[in-house]
């Protein structure tokens, strides 16, 4: 797993280009309800973001990428959750993880529109918080804001710390 994200981190380094579009793939795989237990891609985010301090990454197109897919990804693990219901918990790899979806659940139970700021921010959350949101029929509107809103901080909070950790290693690096 490690030489993925090594890998996917050079590609970005190497062809700038496409950085946007590789955060995208990757906030909306991290927030899609299956596939962020597989594949935790948030340290690749950030270490995209420390591309931004020697301003080889524009900052502007990498956020928006981040929060578009991460918003997308939980908008289809909502849809899922309301489609499908407590059927959910049957599949495979939640199946493999039953304590997960209950802790969603309850966050949902217990905050409401907040569990989605919430749950993005914590890792096994975030794949369960938008199912559950879609298990409970938290109306759309409301999912929706909380969803793309929170998906816009997230984005930015994960690749400014990439970019506070470039700059703080580069001051050190300079003063010694």
């Amino acid at each position: 797993m490690e030489d993925v994200a090594r890998s996917l981190v050079d590609f970005v380094r190497d062809h700038q280009v496409w950085a946007a579009a590789v955060v995208l793939v990757l906030a909306f795989g991290e927030s899609l309800a299956f596939i962020s237990l597989l594949v935790p891609a948030w340290g690749v985010l950030v270490a995209i973001g420390a591309m931004m301090g020697p301003g080889q990454i524009n900052f502007w197109p990498v956020w928006v990428a981040g929060a578009v897919g991460a918003a997308l990804g939980d908008w289809l693990s909502y849809w899922i959750g309301f489609t499908f219901k407590e059927r959910v918990a049957s599949i495979w790899p939640l199946s493999r993880h039953p304590g997960l979806l209950p802790r969603g659940v309850a966050l949902v139970e217990k905050w409401g529109v907040p569990s989605i700021y919430i749950g993005r921010f914590f890792g096994p959350l975030r794949a369960t918080v938008p199912l559950a949101a879609g298990i409970f029929e938290m109306p759309s509107l409301r999912f929706q804001f909380a969803n793309w809103t929170s998906a816009l901080i997230w984005s930015a909070v994960l690749l400014l710390f990439g970019d506070l950790i470039s700059r703080t290693v580069e001051w050190v690096w300079s003063a010694i």
